[in-house]
């Protein structure tokens, strides 16, 4: 995969392997996820299917009260594009039940609480159905710290966190998501009215620009304003990258220890095999 333009061909056949491969390591052969109508989900929904068969995945889709209702919609026609297993589980009752007593609360606590409540439905189901949550996350949110921590950021193993959401578009045309899905704009639907871009305060096409400059080639600062980036954004997107480092790994360990776990000691998780 060169630049923002994708080898779609190369990048299904290596992700469908990769899903393939992590899935049955461990000895498991199913996957769970939550299907939110939106492209991201739909993707890893369309890669899933194929590299562990339809019957093998279970999609939930978990909405709110103010969700859009074409959401639901959108992902009932992902999932019957696909063939995959789809149950829909509402999330209205205990998110109320909680902001009940925080009735002052803002969106941004709730919608923290909704993505925290829609994870916990589905490392249930994971323990139910022996399946691995796979996550939805690409890696402009993850970059930006766009995502709700041990929320929709949390998963078994992700396999579009390296594919900036420009990739995302593109193989999800080459892989025959449905077109309204491709189509619309990307929203976490944490409220009503609410999209990504917007609440961001720039496109995704655009930073993405910039960060695979920033991130992937290595441009400094003054090299990437020579190259005709504003210094404003480019200040205002390092200081995000920086800042949301903390989502991006695992807990900080006090080291007291000779084999500090994520430091010293850092087998994968096929150590020993």
């Amino acid at each position: 995969m060169a630049g923002l333009t994708a080898n779609t061909d190369l990048l299904r056949t290596i992700l469908v392997g990769f899903i393939r491969d992590e899935v049955h390591k461990v000895g498991v052969r199913k996957a769970v996820l939550g299907l939110s109508g939106g492209i991201d989900s739909a993707l890893v929904v369309f890669l899933a299917a194929e590299a562990l068969g339809a019957e093998n995945v279970h999609a939930i889709c978990m909405p709110y009260r103010t969700s859009n209702p074409e959401s639901e919609h959108h992902a009932r026609l992902v999932a019957e594009a696909c063939g995959v297993n789809f149950s829909v589980i509402p999330i209205s009752a205990m998110i109320d039940a909680y902001f009940d007593r925080f009735p002052d609360a803002d969106n941004m606590r709730r919608g923290n609480k909704m993505a925290r409540e829609r994870m916990t439905i589905l490392f249930d189901h994971s323990a139910l159905l022996s399946a691995l949550v796979l996550g939805t996350s690409n890696k402009t949110e993850l970059l930006l710290g766009y995502g709700t921590l041990y929320g929709d950021m949390a998963s078994a193993l992700n396999p579009i966190g390296d594919l900036y959401k420009s990739h995302i578009w593109q193989l999800s045309e080459a892989m025959g998501v449905p077109q309204a899905v491709i189509d619309k704009k990307p929203s976490a639907d944490l409220w009503a009215g609410q999209t990504d871009e917007e609440e961001l305060g720039f496109s995704y096409r655009q930073v993405d620009d910039l960060l695979y400059r920033m991130v992937d080639l290595r441009l400094t600062r003054e090299e990437l304003i020579a190259d005709g980036c504003e210094a404003a954004f480019v200040d205002t997107i390092y200081r995000r990258v920086q800042n949301s480092h903390f989502k991006r790994r695992l807990p900080v360990i006090a080291k007291v220890s000779n084999r500090t776990i994520d430091r010293d000691f850092r087998y994968s998780r096929d150590w020993g095999t």
